[in-house]
């Protein structure tokens, strides 16, 4: 099976925010999306991992952005897993509009977990073997985030729309409720040129998260998110950390 797949999308009106661009959320939803799409020709997407008591879940994400498509655009997404590493199934994707000219790019890192007991299964260990390809434009994917002291603070519970198939908040759920810490008039006069995503642990339905974040000059959006009720799952009471760069524009 061929390494690289390429799907072209259309941006919904669904899918874009207050002013017409397309929701941060979205567009992780894009990646994974196509990401889906070619395990599922590659034969390990997630109908048949259950049939192993597997799932995919993913531990970090970075995107570059030149420029956030609008409603009613095409998109050519093209995608392609990386040499797997030791711990996890990297993948890279580029979006390209309908002249040509790329509006963001991605690398994701992929992980599979044990559906029972929740814990990471090494690819070695797994029986899923993906083929690697290295086109010579992948971004290099982002390590850890160091938690520090941030000065604004805001807690929001997990709801059943957060949630995905795999039964926690899903990672597109994060990206939203990032951008809901500011207000709609600061994203008029802002677009994202960058994404950091780091997820720690997977948090359920009812769950509360503290978000300690921070704007500082850049402008850059961090954020780290915790369990509020201090309580550790698998040993981690952080949930995912995130760096949002941002840049001014004019509409």
């Amino acid at each position: 099976m061929e390494p690289l797949y390429v799907k072209e999308l259309t941006v919904s009106p669904v899918a874009v925010d207050r002013y017409g661009r397309l929701k941060p959320s979205q567009l992780l939803g894009y990646l994974q999306e196509v990401a889906g799409d070619h395990s599922a020709l590659l034969g390990t997407d997630q109908n048949q991992l259950m049939a192993r008591n597997l799932f995919w879940a993913i531990i970090r994400h970075r995107v570059q952005v030149t420029r956030m498509p609008v409603s009613g655009e095409t998109l050519r997404l093209e995608t392609w897993p990386m040499p797997t590493t030791r711990t996890a199934f990297p993948r890279s994707t580029i979006a390209y509009d309908a002249q040509g000219k790329e509006c963001f790019r991605s690398i994701s890192l992929w992980i599979l977990m044990d559906a029972a007991t929740r814990a990471l299964v090494l690819p070695g260990q797994s029986g899923v073997a993906v083929q690697g390809l290295l086109r010579g434009s992948e971004l290099r994917a982002p390590g850890s985030m160091m938690p520090r002291p941030m000065a604004e603070c805001d807690r929001r519970t997990v709801r059943y729309t957060d949630l995905d198939i795999n039964g926690h908040m899903n990672n597109c759920r994060y990206l939203d409720w990032v951008a809901d810490l500011l207000p709609a008039s600061f994203h008029r006069e802002h677009e994202i040129r960058g994404v950091t995503l780091c997820y720690m642990s997977e948090i359920r339905e009812n769950e509360e998260l503290q978000l300690q974040w921070e704007l500082s000059d850049g402008p850059v959006l961090t954020v780290e998110a915790v369990r509020a009720d201090g309580k550790e799952a698998d040993g981690n009471s952080r949930v995912f950390s995130a760096r949002i760069e941002l840049e001014n524009v004019v509409l």
